[in-house]
């Protein structure tokens, strides 16, 4: 019989405490085994009960939810869940940052229906942890991002706006597209802050994120990156040191039209497995640019990209992946690799150098 996940919920407000509970309990296999209403109590609470996963409001009295973060990821690492408002979407990308696994929506009072959704979410979640390695959140570990420990920049301090000073030209030499789910936004964030600034190269990434989320992550690798980065709109011109994320809840796709390279934002299909699609958007990325492609699939869920890793190495490019010592979770890149197309799989930050010499060449 599988062992139930044991939940800790850490929120001041008791009507959330209350309600997400509530949906926990209800869930299979999973029981809350505690809950906090601030940091403090939360801390307390994790060394004596050892939750398998704990569910973090943000903004709470005493101790908020960042300070918790670091304190817990250096004395007990633990597989955290954000429930954030849409209204503090940029603290969602920092606490993951701090070693956070992902984030959901917060419930609300007013909008009943929310509550059979975010349960579902939670639903995944739960899911999720069970498939975690066992060190996936491990300060140790190699390419752990937690507690600001990138290379890339420290806690990530916010770079001034820049644009491509190649702008003019129409047409990149190369074309990036990446794939990437839970753990997916602190891995793009170690990958653009390596992107170098005189690549002729674009960027389109579909990243596995509920929609009004998209842009404000956009916001945070522009401000990160040498590139441009922006969330796609219905078609944009790529240009070299010219980055789309995907708007979520939609697809992207690329197309050629004449000298032009163009990112698309469709709407999903039924037959669209994730949305957005890392498949859908290597496969037309392989359409468009052949050998020219670089397809790179980092930690998720599931198995998005696989098959878009096949379109991309029957049409020429090349397939990157990253391996199960960093992966948050191995699940996408490993199916990427049991397709037997990708060249190399490495760790998360040997990863990024070696695309950055990629779109150098």
């Amino acid at each position: 019989m599988t062992k139930p996940i044991r939940v800790l919920v850490v929120d001041d407000s008791a009507f959330n405490r209350r309600t997400l509970s509530d949906l926990l309990v209800a869930l299979p296999g999973v029981e809350v085994i505690g809950k906090a209403s601030d940091g403090e109590e939360a801390l307390k609470l994790t060394v004596e009960l050892a939750p398998d996963l704990i569910t973090l409001d943000l903004e709470m009295p005493r101790m908020d939810g960042f300070t918790f973060l670091r304190l817990l990821m250096a004395r007990r690492p633990t597989p955290v869940i954000v429930v954030s408002g849409f209204a503090a979407k940029e603290n969602v990308f920092r606490a993951l940052e701090l070693g956070a696994l992902d984030f959901i929506a917060k419930p609300t009072r007013t909008i009943a229906a929310d509550l059979s959704a975010i349960q579902q979410e939670l639903a995944e979640k739960v899911a999720l942890v069970r498939q975690l390695s066992p060190t996936a959140t491990d300060p140790a570990r190699p390419g752990f991002r937690g507690r600001g420990t990138s290379t890339a920049t420290g806690l990530f301090p916010l770079l001034p706006d820049s644009s491509s000073p190649r702008a003019a030209e129409s047409m990149p030499r190369w074309l990036v597209v990446i794939a990437s789910s839970t753990g997916g936004p602190t891995a793009l964030l170690e990958v653009f802050a390596q992107l170098p600034a005189s690549a002729s190269a674009a960027v389109v990434v579909a990243q596995h994120m509920p929609e009004r989320f998209t842009k404000t992550f956009a916001d945070r690798l522009n401000r990160l990156s040498p590139f441009s980065v922006s969330e796609g709109t219905d078609v944009q011109i790529l240009r070299p040191g010219h980055a789309v994320i995907c708007p979520g809840g939609r697809c992207i796709e690329v197309v050629r039209r004449g000298n032009e390279l163009l990112a698309k934002s469709v709407p999903a299909m039924p037959t669209d497995r994730y949305v957005p699609s890392g498949d859908r958007l290597f496969e037309s990325a392989a359409r468009a640019m052949a050998g020219r492609t670089i397809g790179v699939v980092l930690t998720g869920m599931g198995d998005d990209g696989a098959a878009g890793a096949v379109a991309i190495r029957g049409g020429g490019g090349v397939v990157i992946a990253e391996s199960a010592e960093s992966a948050v979770v191995y699940g996408m890149p490993g199916a990427a690799m049991r397709t037997g197309v990708v060249e190399r799989s490495l760790p998360l930050r040997e990863l990024a150098t070696h695309l950055a010499a990629m779109i150098t060449r």
